[in-house]
């Protein structure tokens, strides 16, 4: 790839001229940094002690510890995006004084690699679904899907063991490589094709954001009525901004700390409810209908679960590749088992306590009649109001604050995603698509919240089956065709001859959304599959497991004629 000098100096390439900038640059970096007033903060290695890097070999800069899976070509080194007169460079500066991550989608050299605390791949996780959205999808089970309290348990369980699966092995990827996730997904989508997956991600993340705002709005405005939407959701998209803005260390520091008052708070959220005595122990149901409605729980439970993949590799790539592989999934799995399960069996536990009128569906108890009007606020708010009144709207308005936390994950993400969409994408800082993808879900939040916001959660759940395809295109590539980890050449991410064509992968994804209409079964279609399970109004819901099935089984036999035709 040719690299066109674009700096004031006209003798160096910048980061977005050459993303495949050498060691080289690295080194006449830091012999001009003195005089370019280069401005270091806690993401270049030099702003760091050499013994806080590397305590046994004091490397001051060009590490000799390279990694195992191919060299350092294509790292870019921190203090490259500060350097020259140009627009980008300015803005990197002026952003740097503050402290703010300069780093994109660029692979991260293994010297500035020096987050060494394996339990934030776990905190980061467990911080973002302690939250009232997670809370949330285990209510759904008795008044939307009218199951018993097992069949909804064990539903709960085990969909979770397996949702959380890809999100564990993908972030043990990010050590290995550097690499964010979207730009790992060259390496099975190929330049061309991983663009649409991105342009997916964006949709998830930024839907997903504002459904979630929503929720946290209506928590604080169910606290005192005298809060408009409006403003409950500038709240919490502001202080999510101001997490985020900065990047990868402050959002692990926020995740690290954010969970502990949220877990405090659903503990007397159960000490309330089981001291009230309104748990329901509601029978399990048999036939057909009852299959229907744990397949389409299963459903909302394993989309939850599994959403974080897509973003899993972001969270670990400033981890050393020296980092066990084993540890890093076992943290990850342990800091979403947790919180899911926790959550979630609450939800389902409080809404046992709802009662509706088996003929006319109406609320016939204090639980259903708050559920009714104010949906998980209301249900909350019934929990503790009545035993424990301003303490008990102190702890929704922490449970609404937790959105912040479940957001987190969703923007500074949303700005890697944004630059895997071109050139000129990757030349915007990140911290300013940050700004740009929060903007955009207020946008739609605002008047999402008294006019379509179920509209919107339905279209966020319709195209939520993406992430099934695109785990079964990896996870194809990854085994069989590239067999383990030594099958990458990580310094190919940036060369589009050397990554695959992605014609195989994009077909299979459209064999993927094939699988996905035919057995998915939600408010706005029900598939021809999805409509022989259970009952016929609802259905049940396959989309994921057929999503799954289609797009790995005609990735394998669409690849392998792709790779005897191009070679690559």
């Amino acid at each position: 790839m040719a690299c066109l000098p674009t700096d004031a100096t006209r003798d160096r390439p910048s980061p977005l001229s050459c993303p495949v900038a050498s060691y080289s640059l690295a080194i006449r970096i830091e012999a001009q940094g003195a005089t370019m007033g280069v401005i270091k903060n806690e993401y270049d290695v030099e702003g760091l002690s050499p013994t806080e890097s590397y305590p046994d070999t004091a490397v001051k800069h060009i590490s000799s510890k390279v990694p195992v899976y191919g060299d350092e070509k294509g790292a870019v080194p921190g203090e490259s995006f500060t350097i020259g007169d140009s627009l980008y460079a300015r803005i990197q500066r002026f952003a740097n004084r503050f402290g703010v991550e300069p780093r994109g989608i660029e692979r991260v050299p293994e010297d500035e690699r020096t987050d060494r605390t394996l339990a934030k791949a776990g905190t980061m996780w467990l911080a973002a679904n302690m939250v009232v959205s997670s809370f949330a999808i285990g209510v759904l089970a008795v008044p939307v899907f009218h199951l018993g309290f097992v069949d909804a348990l064990l539903t709960i369980l085990f969909i979770n063991l397996l949702g959380i699966t890809p999100v564990c092995f993908f972030s043990t990827f990010g050590p290995v490589f550097g690499l964010r996730q979207m730009v790992l997904s060259r390496f099975y989508y190929g330049w061309y094709g991983v663009k649409v997956i991105a342009v997916f991600n964006i949709l998830a993340c930024v839907g997903w954001s504002s459904v979630n705002v929503i929720v946290g709005a209506q928590l604080l405005h169910a606290v005192n009525n005298d809060i408009p939407g409006f403003a409950g959701i500038i709240i919490i998209a502001a202080a999510t901004f101001l997490v985020t803005l900065f990047g990868y260390k402050i959002v692990h520091y926020y995740e690290f700390y954010s969970w502990i008052p949220c877990f405090i708070i659903f503990l007397i959220v159960l000490g309330e409810f089981a001291h009230s005595g309104a748990f329901v122990n509601i029978p399990m149901g048999v036939g057909s209908s009852e299959a229907g409605a744990v397949l389409s729980f299963a459903s909302s439970v394993f989309g939850f679960a599994t959403g974080w993949t897509s973003y899993a590799a972001d969270y670990t790539v400033y981890q050393p590749h020296t980092v066990s592989r084993v540890k890093t999934f076992a943290w990850t799995w342990g800091g979403l088992i947790f919180p899911l399960l926790f959550t979630e069996t609450l939800g389902l536990a409080v809404a046992t306590a709802m009662t509706f009128d088996p003929e006319t569906g109406a609320p016939t108890n204090s639980y259903a009649e708050r559920y009714e009007v104010s949906h998980i606020g209301g249900l909350l708010a019934e929990v503790l109001f009545p035993p424990l009144g301003r303490f008990g709207q102190f702890c929704l308005v922490v449970l609404a604050l937790s959105i912040i936390a479940n957001n987190c994950p969703n923007i500074y993400s949303v700005s890697l995603s944004l630059q895997v969409l071109g050139r000129w994408t990757q030349a915007v800082p990140r911290f300013i698509w940050t700004l740009v993808g929060t903007l955009i879900y207020v946008a739609i939040s605002i008047p999402g919240y008294s006019h379509f916001e179920s509209v919107l959660e339905n279209f966020m759940l319709l195209i939520g089956y993406w992430l099934a395809i695109y785990e079964g295109i990896a996870l194809a590539e990854h085994f069989i065709f590239k067999r383990g980890i030594k099958g990458y050449n990580v310094a190919d991410y940036t060369s589009k001859d050397l990554l695959p064509p992605g014609i195989a992968a994009i077909l299979a994804f459209c064999f993927g959304v094939l699988g996905a209409v035919m057995g998915m079964a939600q408010v706005w279609f029900i598939g021809p599959i999805g409509k022989h399970i259970g009952n016929p109004l609802y259905g049940g819901d396959v989309g994921f497991p057929l999503a799954f099935g289609f797009a790995f089984v005609s990735y394998v036999g669409l690849r392998t004629v792709e790779k005897r035709k191009f070679g690559r």
